[in-house]
């Protein structure tokens, strides 16, 4: 639901709900036209499923987006996108920015309340950033925030940051959930009871998280952008598309993203048709076969571009994806203003792949049809996280791929948490199938700067290019987009050179609803950035939430 999160890596994992049926499963629905029909009514409870839990609620310590769907309904940022991707208030009114860039002053709501009663002021902003900045807060998005100057409380509802430099994705970087001085200040935030229960001042309040199975969300009746119709948000965590499809089938939940197969085939029949509606549009992301760049067999580029030439990606997008997709060249989705279409391209060519693999000096000198190099087999591990089919059938295409010019490949499948916590921020990996949402502020700092590479920080692959750090850095000091637009075009033909990932595509997201909620629109955005006007008809609600 939370569609400008930074970050998405596709989860795994299961539940039972707290609900009860207040109505017959499958509810007849008012004739599609009648006032009853589009008469928006308070009541009824969304039930999402996801395949990965939750980490950590406090959005500033969460880098999954589980975690940020969750936060993105309890917290709210100074500033959000609207649905045409432009900057709006979000807890502030509105802003300005000095003629030199220098400094943004923001004007805030009167009048918002943090779940608890108590009122939020300019002090919870300065809290956010001073948090944010304190180097014993592990979080990935420090970045923006140190550039920050100053930043100080003019009044209760004025907050002002002051920058040394011009810095473009600034403004952007106020969209991060603010959080409650009052509940925080003084205490460690790591052992924070608000990352199992949070408190924001969102349109949905946090009830209940049982890990593994249901993170709970109640409506906020005092939102300052009113009353969301639904009355609650349930995300049932279930251990994969298959199972969780059959959820969907039986009414065990209202949405999900469909697999490929799933909005093809299995739905297309009139059981769904009668109940269901659903959706398709090129996603904010894409999923890549990162490196870990410290692995000897990876430092050489000619490895990597000649592993790009074995994969054919056209192959993973037809058989994988059933043509719903495109592939991706670059970190950017195509088609916005940041992408650049014209970088190196590696057509499938496993010709191509060898003689690269033999120039780097991997040569297959017992015949036995692997690849060696100073005595060592070209061997390496695929790791992805459990339950994420497509993921595992792109490893499989890879490694038959891989096969044909020489490469072993093995492949691990690993549970979403110890995937995360014990091979990805221990870097104990060769290589990872993963994906990354496509950021609307195009600044690649978190990802790709080399200072990003520490424990738990993004750029775990542990790439390091100084011509890419000083492109990134020029990029973020400009509000020149015609400059920004060079740089970021010529980063792109750095990566595309030296492939430091494996680009593979940019999915359709396939999201599936159930027809009784009304209000859902697809824009730019997505179809997420107006949840709170969704509805269900009085006659058609299904689900009370317990006390």
């Amino acid at each position: 639901m939370n569609p400008s999160g930074r970050l998405s890596w596709i989860l795994t994992i299961v539940l039972a709900l707290t609900v009860t049926a207040c109505g017959p499963q499958a509810p007849g629905r008012a004739p599609a036209g009648s006032a009853a029909a589009t008469t928006p009514a308070y009541g009824d409870i969304m039930v999402e499923g996801s395949i990965g839990d939750a980490s950590n609620l406090i959005p500033l310590l969460a880098s999954d987006s589980t975690s940020h769907e969750i936060a993105g309904l309890v917290f709210n940022g100074l500033i959000k996108y609207d649905k045409d991707v432009n900057v709006v208030g979000d807890l502030a009114e509105s802003w300005e920015i000095s003629r030199d860039g220098l400094v943004i002053t923001f004007h805030l709501r009167k009048g918002v309340r943090w779940h608890d009663g108590r009122p939020f002021t300019a002090a919870d902003a300065l809290y956010t950033y001073q948090v944010t900045v304190d180097p014993k807060t592990p979080t990935a998005y420090a970045g923006d925030f140190l550039k920050v100057k100053k930043a100080e409380v003019l009044d209760d509802y004025t907050f002002r940051v002051t920058y040394d430099k011009p810095f473009a994705p600034g403004l952007m970087s106020w969209s991060v959930g603010i959080l409650p001085k009052h509940l925080l200040a003084g205490k460690e935030i790591t052992t924070s009871p608000l990352g199992r229960h949070p408190i924001g001042t969102g349109p949905y309040k946090f009830k209940e998280w049982v890990t593994g199975q249901k993170i709970v969300l109640v409506s906020n009746p005092d939102y300052f952008e009113g009353r969301p119709y639904i009355d609650g948000y349930i995300l049932r965590i279930i251990p994969d598309t298959a199972t969780m499809f059959l959820e969907l089938r039986a009414n065990g939940i209202d949405r999900m993203g469909l697999t490929p197969l799933q909005f093809t085939r299995q739905t297309e029949n009139n059981l769904f048709r009668e109940n269901f509606n659903k959706y398709r549009y090129l996603s904010f992301a894409y999923t890549y076969m990162g490196y870990n760049l410290k692995n000897p067999l990876f430092v050489d580029k000619r490895v990597r571009q000649a592993i790009a030439h074995a994969v054919n990606r056209e192959e993973i997008i037809d058989g994988v994806l059933l043509g719903l997709g495109k592939p991706a060249n670059g970190p950017y989705k195509p088609g916005t203003w940041a992408h650049n279409p014209k970088v190196r391209a590696y057509p499938y060519d496993p010709a191509k792949a060898k003689a690269l693999l033999a120039e780097a000096g991997w040569k297959d000198a017992n015949g036995d049809g692997v690849l060696e190099k100073d005595g060592r087999p070209f061997e390496f591990e695929i790791i992805t996280n459990q339950g994420n089919e497509i993921r595992a059938k792109c490893a499989e295409i890879i490694q038959r791929r891989l096969a044909e010019v020489g490469i072993r490949v093995k492949i691990r499948v690993v549970e979403w948490a110890a995937f995360v916590n014990d091979f990805i921020n221990k870097r104990k990996f060769d290589a990872t199938i993963l994906g990354w949402t496509i950021p609307m502020e195009p600044d690649l700092y978190d990802v790709w700067h080399s200072s990003k590479t520490g424990p738990q920080e993004l750029n775990f692959i542990s790439y390091k290019n100084a011509e890419v750090d000083a492109l990134i850095v020029k990029a973020r000091e400009t509000f020149d987009q015609p400059l920004r637009k060079r740089c970021y075009d010529r980063i792109q033909e750095i990566l595309a050179e030296e492939q430091p990932y494996l680009f593979l595509y940019v999915p359709d997201a396939l999201p599936m609803i159930h027809a009784r909620f009304r209000g859902v629109e697809v824009a730019p955005l997505g179809i997420g950035y107006n949840f709170i006007k969704w509805y269900v008809p009085q006659a058609e609600q299904k689900l009370v939430m317990k006390p």
